[in-house]
């Protein structure tokens, strides 16, 4: 009897699939080649040194981006090692692209990655181009190779892809360090051609930091220069920019430091504003309803409250440091820098803002990758389109991942593999 209870359990065991599982990288100290990654699954830290793990060697040195390009690839910036590196979901070593310098952040159409550089210098398949600005490269997933390139503005950093055109939120972010000013725009590229459609004057500057994406909607953070231009969020209609408008965004007053998107499509941020006059940081919360924001022209869609506990609980931490929802399961996490120089903490809610626990990581725990629960395949939830036209060939899926029927309300679904907002 006691050998059938134990049999049980252990197909009980065996049988217990993951849901909670995330990959996070640990920027670790500049220039001291000591990025790594953590692996969280199910409430536990399995391991702060994965890809080492996995491949007895060095991530690298400043980990700056992460995202999944198909259910068998995952791309990693590494911005101080100049490499891409590409890895399996099981955190083994696939390749590199070693031609893209001072590399920065990841969009990808499931073709091809593209990824923003600070550079002057590029190697691609067909030799070197030099460039006055930064630029957008654009990879082969097959080849690992630089196919393409197009210049944008000094120093880019966030990047999104939607219908077709990469976004690209340009800094100037060396503007003390250079000649030239901080900039304030954003570059439309053409994805297939890789020229530049246009540049929108957003009227903020130093347009810094990843891009959340909900739909045609993105949410790009503008820290100002420091000192007297104070920091502000621009909240960016993809759509409306495709068009042809220049009345395509709408200027919050909030920061937007660390952003991600939410299963309802808003954005949740917090902002840190840095004074080098006083050396101090002060911080803001919210909730951003982009659709509402751009409809009132600013008037309203902002919510300074979190669910839960979550806003007590993230003015206790010491430096707030990045903020992710699990867009397969809707659970929230945050992390902690601390001092910035010893091991941070990863913190986890419930999708109702219960907090659940909070865990050691390594040095500066800043970029997360949820990887699909057990059983549940790759849903493209990274790329994003506006093509809300139901397909046969794999379904539609809500943003927990589960298969839906049709589109049940307004929201963001996937289909067909790509993100896309049903009005």
């Amino acid at each position: 009897m006691k050998k059938l209870i134990l049999s049980l359990l252990c197909s009980i065991a065996l049988n217990v699939q993951a849901q909670e599982r995330i990959i996070l990288l640990n920027e670790g100290n500049w220039q001291s080649d000591n990025g790594k990654i953590s692996y969280f699954e199910d409430g536990k830290i399995v391991s702060n040194q994965w890809f080492r793990d996995a491949n007895k060697r060095k991530l690298g040195d400043t980990p700056n981006d992460i995202i999944q390009i198909n259910e068998d690839l995952i791309a990693i910036t590494i911005n101080w090692s100049n490499i891409i590196q590409f890895i399996s979901p099981d955190g083994k070593r696939v390749a590199e692209t070693e031609d893209v310098p001072n590399n920065r952040k990841l969009a990808t159409d499931g073709r091809y990655v593209y990824v923003t550089s600070y550079g002057h210098e590029c190697g691609t398949a067909d030799g070197y181009v030099t460039f006055t600005k930064g630029y957008v490269a654009k990879i082969d997933i097959h080849t690992f190779e630089v196919v393409a390139t197009c210049e944008v503005g000094y120093e880019p950093e966030g990047i999104a892809y939607y219908k077709g055109h990469l976004f690209v939120a340009n800094t100037g972010g060396y503007a003390f360090q250079e000649d030239h000013e901080y900039e304030t725009t954003v570059s439309i590229i053409d994805a297939e051609t890789m020229q530049l459609v246009r540049d929108v004057d957003t009227g903020q500057i130093n347009l810094y930091g990843k891009l959340s994406q909900s739909g045609q909607y993105l949410c790009i953070n503008s820290p100002g220069d420091y000192y007297d231009i104070p920091a502000a969020t621009v909240i960016f209609d993809c759509e409306a920019a495709l068009a042809g408008s220049d009345d395509c965004f709408v200027v919050l007053e909030y920061a937007s430091t660390y952003s991600c998107t939410m299963l309802d499509g808003k954005f949740l941020a917090i902002g840190a504003r840095f004074s080098y006059y006083t050396s101090e940081y002060k911080f803001n919360y919210v909730v951003i309803d982009p659709r509402e924001v751009l409809a009132t022209e600013g008037a309203g869609g902002v919510e300074e409250s979190l669910p839960g506990t979550m806003l007590d609980d993230l003015m206790e931490l010491g430096m707030p440091y990045g903020v992710y929802v699990n867009p397969y399961t809707g659970y929230i996490y945050a992390t902690d820098a601390g001092s910035f120089a010893a091991a941070g903490a990863l913190i986890q809610w419930s999708p109702e803002g219960v907090f659940l626990g909070r865990h050691k990581v390594y040095i500066n725990p800043a970029h997360f990758l949820a990887l699909p629960p057990d059983g549940m395949e790759f849903t493209g939830i990274e790329s994003a389109t506006n093509d809300a036209k139901p397909t046969t060939s794999y379904g539609i899926y809500d943003m927990r991942g589960v298969r839906m029927d049709g589109f049940s309300t307004r929201g963001i679904y996937i289909d067909n593999g790509k993100k896309i907002y049903k009005h």
